[in-house]
This record gives structure tokens, sequence and C-alpha cells, in this order.
């Protein structure tokens, strides 16, 4: 009976490594990732603040950062318990049903992410290449209807995986390699059969971030080949001036998953604390350089924080 016990408990428990070889400085460390947590959740909000409160800004080029800016804040903070709580010296054990949900949000807000950046470059494409028939296009209703279908479709495509991981009989070692729980991870431990949760996220990564970030470069040729139509050099700088933000939320998502899956497929004999540190900056580099960059070269954006700061010191 007691044998049954312990073997039930180790199975819905595991163990996260944190950051190998850094645990005396640990205490140091808490200081960095608090403050980036604190950017994070203040960036974001503040973004989603100022659209929200700002009506010249109820327009639908505006309500997809809002969208990017709600992803990043839960994706900035999905995994924030598990790394404090290891930096701070509190646990570093997870229950099984804590640790696929931290999986399931983590893995849906990253393919939620991805189908956003396409939308917005489909609002760019059709602001530049289709003008006159933007408003009739990219309607209020629209709008929040393929914010819908991003949010429903993202968490639904990787339910099945997912859910799958709690029927999974861990019965090697409970040692999950970062400071957060991946779907890769818990296969990694899993003497079940996994072949259905390799092959389906295999093809969701091509289905999602690959067709994404194809998509994305087709519709920027086609918005480079409509810009340089334009007779007016002056016109075809605004237009492309008006990308400029979408291109580097886009180069700050994608460069990290490029790198991340570099160090995993090339770098096995690196230390692992670089395969933590690539999947924690996976994780928070977008949330906190998006707002930044929002907030710096969308104009509109720019001058309402400035505006805000300005009444808030008076």
């Amino acid at each position: 009976m007691s044998v049954l016990s312990d073997s039930k408990i180790k199975n819905s428990t595991f163990f996260l490594t944190g950051f190998p070889g850094l645990e005396q400085q640990y205490p140091w460390l808490s200081i960095p990732f608090s403050c980036i947590y604190a950017m994070v959740l203040s960036g974001n909000c503040l973004v989603l603040h100022v659209i929200w409160t700002e009506p010249s800004l109820h327009e639908p080029m505006f309500y997809f950062p809002a969208m990017l800016a709600l992803t990043d804040l839960c994706m900035g903070l999905s995994p924030v318990h598990t790394v404090l709580g290891i930096l701070w010296g509190l646990s570093q054990e997870i229950s099984l049903g804590a640790c696929i949900a931290q999986t399931f949000f983590i893995h849906g807000l990253s393919v939620m992410e991805s189908r956003v950046l396409l939308a917005m470059a489909f609002n760019h494409f059709t602001a530049i290449c289709n003008p006159l028939r933007y408003t009739s296009i990219l309607t209020n209703t629209r709008i929040i209807r393929i914010g819908v279908v991003i949010l429903g479709r993202s968490f639904l495509f990787i339910l099945a995986p997912i859910v799958l991981l709690k029927f999974f009989h861990y019965c090697h070692s409970h040692i999950l390699s970062h400071s957060f729980c991946l779907h890769q991870d818990l296969l990694r431990l899993a003497c079940s059969d996994i072949r259905f949760n390799s092959f389906y996220t295999l093809a969701l990564v091509i289905c999602t971030l690959f067709l994404d970030s194809v998509l994305i470069l087709t519709s920027y040729i086609l918005i480079l080949h409509s810009v340089l139509a334009i007779a007016s050099q002056e016109e075809q700088l605004k237009s492309l001036q008006t990308c400029v933000s979408h291109i580097c939320v886009v180069l700050v998502f994608y460069i990290p998953i490029i790198g991340l899956t570099m160090v995993h497929r090339f770098g096995k004999n690196l230390s692992p604390v670089v395969h933590v540190l690539m999947g924690n900056i996976y994780i928070l580099f977008p949330p906190l350089m998006n707002p930044i960059i929002y907030s710096v070269k969308t104009q509109q954006i720019r001058s309402r924080i400035q505006r805000w700061f300005t009444l808030k010191r008076n």
C-alpha cells in the first residue's frame, strides 16, 4: 500500500533544475529577473491602458497591438511563479497538474502570438496594398472575430497533446531541465507511447510558426512591391515607416525561437545553464521588448504616453 502511494506521489511531482551551477548566485539573479517581470507587467499594461483610454486609438490598426500586449502580458507572467520560486529559494518542486497547466499556457500563448503577428501583417498589407477598401475589410466586428478565432484556435490546437500528458506514466527521472515546464521536457521523462505527441507537435510547429513566418514574409514582399510602385519617395518612406514596429516585433519573436532551436539541436555539449537561459530569453524577450518598440516606433502611442506622464507630473 505504501509502495503504491509513494509511486503515485513520485509520478505526480517533478523537480525543476533552475539554473544549474549558479545556485550560489540565486539571490543576485532574483534581482534582474524580478525587474524584468515588473517591466513586462508595467510595459504591457501601459500600452493596454493607453489604447483603452484614448478614444483616438480606437481604430483597427491599434487593436492588433492591444492583442499583442495582452498576449505578451500573459506569456511573460506564465512562468513567473516557478522561476522566482526557485530564485527566492521557496520551492523547486511542481505537481504534474500545475506543470501541465503551465505547459498549456506557455505553448498556447506562443502559438497565439505567432497568429497575432500574422494578423498584424495582414493589417499592414491591406492598409498599404488596398487602402481604399481598408475600412470596409477590417471593420471592428471583423477584428473582434479575428481575435476570438486566434484565441480559440491557438489553445484548441494544443489541447490534445497537453491533455495526454496527464495520462502518461513517468518512470524516468522526474527532473525537468528548465525553470518552468515545457511539453518536450515532459515527453523526455515519459515511458508511455509518445508518438502521437511527437508527430502532432511537429505538425503544429510546421502549420503555425513555420507557415506563419512564410506568410508574413510573403506579405512584406507584396508590400515592398506595392511601395516601390509609388512615384513619390516621401510616400514610399511614409508607407514603410508604418511597418517598422511590426517588423521589429516579428524579429524579436522569431530570433529567440531560432536561437533556442539551434541550441537544442546543435548545442548538446553546451552548459545546461545556456539551455535554461535561452528558454527564458524565448519567453521573456518579446514581452519585454514589444512595449518598448511600440512606445518608441509608433508615433500615436508614443505621444499619448508622453502626454499621460506629463499630466501625471502636473
